[in-house]
């Protein structure tokens, strides 16, 4: 099954698309962005699109916990192998998305 991949700058263009688009499936965001933080997002989607899946990246150990405590699905501690990336996204995948 094929994705399609939306990229931005910033979490607030991320966040303003979002919210006018019904057929996400996955969000995949780093902790530290322009305008909005991936925490603030994160929190943004779990509160008004919360059957979106969020994975959470950061090259600081310690924003795992901090993502976790805010709803995120997953974490990926960078650096990491694209191959990790692949997984983590398979396990929903394979698992089902949320309806």
């Amino acid at each position: 099954m094929n994705r399609e991949v939306k990229t931005f700058e910033n979490g607030a263009l991320a966040w303003e698309y979002l919210q006018h688009q019904a057929d996400v499936d996955i969000v995949i965001s780093d902790v530290d962005m322009p305008e909005i933080s991936g925490i603030e997002l994160l929190k943004n989607i779990k509160q008004q699109l919360p059957s979106v899946i969020c994975i959470i990246m950061s090259g600081n150990p310690l924003n795992e916990a901090l993502a976790l405590e805010n709803g995120a699905d997953g974490f990926l501690a960078k650096p990491f192998k694209l191959r990790n990336l692949f997984e983590i996204v398979q396990t929903f995948v394979i698992n089902g998305m949320p309806s």
